[in-house]
């Protein structure tokens, strides 16, 4: 790769990003802003991570929308092959191009360089960097050895629902009852469509297209993988079975990998992949929790239905999963793990958010909109869970019904989506 190369890929890169923000609608993420924009002065390293396609790039931009910055992105067929050794040539590029005062830069996707590490940590040193990337290990390794303490990272979901109304152009009033049913059918549009951007600009068929992507060029291209179809297939496996338990064992029953340790290897993959999140079932014994199965949900209900084999939609366990994803989504927020509980009379709880120490809260899930219609053995297991956790904050999220049942919050989808937790700042 020569310099003259590099400064046509990079300019090309900018008016692309300046036509996007000229003729695309650009939505503001629920993104700790302010605090994200500090942590370049202070460590002076920004790493956001995020499954692909969620808008990371475009999180970058806005971060440095008042500054002059170098930005590159490596997920580009131009740069297929760079090594380590061509990065200070794309430094040189930009230098000329820009001057060697420039003080910020946006490395896109810089995983795809192998041994990376050494000149972002290099770079940071006299540059402020926001690195991006779709897999979960961009910290691992050298770059984690090197930065100890000395940087952010945040990470990125698709859009959110309070992000979806956004570009939609809604501004949801929970008290009228017009603004209520108007909420609602939106709900229902964004379970179908889900939150990848692109979804809303190109159509829903676009989510087919990321799920390959992730698969052969987060996973298979990465990772060298040479049986391509086992893995896809599993992919396709563990999202047709979101919400439920699965463990190792028994998908080497199911799918055409037979070794355990290849299963365990495939699910790390996907996991960090983001394409999708385990939650383990909870226990104050490490060794039963261990041994105990796993729940899996997707990133994102666009791609359940568009990628899971179903032949009915199950808005119960839709909603599950995509009170996961929020849930992830806010983790900072209550600062702890989330799990889910069943005792040994298969009663059961969806999640259980756990601080440092102690149980906070026990939430369930279910389609209902109205109290009739609530089974009484999900009361039973947020009871039985309250007692043997020792936490008395119970929640069911139902479709359309609020109320209070037997000491157990009611709350609509809708309206927990809109006003649990506020903005970060």
């Amino acid at each position: 790769m020569n310099v003259e190369e590099i400064k046509r890929v990079i300019r090309d890169q900018k008016k692309d990003v300046e036509y996007i923000f000229s003729n695309k609608k650009i939505i503001e993420r629920d993104a700790p802003q302010n605090r994200l924009e500090r942590s370049l002065n202070q460590p002076n390293v920004l790493a956001i991570v995020g499954v692909r396609r969620c808008g990371k790039s475009i999180t970058s931009h806005m971060i440095l929308k008042e500054k002059e910055y170098g930005y590159i992105n490596f997920d580009d067929e131009r740069l297929y092959g760079a090594e380590a050794k061509d990065l200070n040539t794309i430094l040189q590029a930009f230098y000329e191009l820009y001057g060697q005062d420039i003080e910020y830069f946006i490395l896109d996707e810089i995983q795809n360089v192998p041994g990376w590490e050494l000149f972002a940590n290099r770079l940071r040193q006299t540059k402020k960097v926001i690195l991006t990337g779709s897999n979960a290990n961009l910290l691992s390794g050298e770059l984690a050895t090197h930065l100890t303490g000395r940087y952010t990272d945040f990470t990125l979901y698709p859009f959110s629902f309070n992000e979806f109304l956004r570009l939609k152009e809604i501004k949801p009033d929970i008290y009228s009852t017009k603004d209520i049913a108007g909420i609602k059918n939106a709900l229902s549009e964004y379970i179908k469509t889900g939150g990848f951007p692109e979804a809303h600009i190109f159509g829903k068929d676009v989510v087919s297209r990321i799920f390959n992507d992730i698969i052969h060029k987060d996973i298979i291209s990465r990772h060298e993988i040479r049986n391509k179809k086992s893995i896809s297939d599993l992919a396709r496996y563990l999202i047709t079975n979101y919400t439920c338990e699965f463990s190792y064992n028994r998908l080497c029953d199911v799918v055409s990998i037979k070794d355990i340790h290849t299963i365990k290897k495939y699910i790390g993959y996907l996991e960090s992949s983001y394409l999708i999140l385990i939650t383990e079932r909870f226990s104050y014994k490490l060794k039963e929790q261990m041994k105990a199965p796993r729940k899996v949900y997707c990133i994102d209900t666009g791609i359940i239905n568009s990628v899971a084999l179903k032949f009915a939609q199950d808005t119960g366990k839709l909603m599950e999963n995509l009170v996961a994803i929020e849930l992830n989504r806010r983790k900072s927020n209550f600062n702890g793990e989330i799990y889910y509980w069943k005792d040994h009379q298969q009663r059961e709880v969806d999640f259980v958010l756990k601080g440092e120490e102690t149980v906070n809260k026990l939430i369930q899930v279910s389609y209902v909109s109205s109290k009739d219609e609530i089974q009484e053995r999900e009361i039973k297991a947020l009871h039985e869970a309250s007692k043997e956790l020792k936490c008395r904050d119970m929640t069911i999220i139902t479709w359309d019904y609020e109320g209070k049942i037997d000491n157990v919050n009611c709350i609509p989808l809708w309206k927990w989506l809109l006003t649990v937790v506020s903005k970060p700042t």
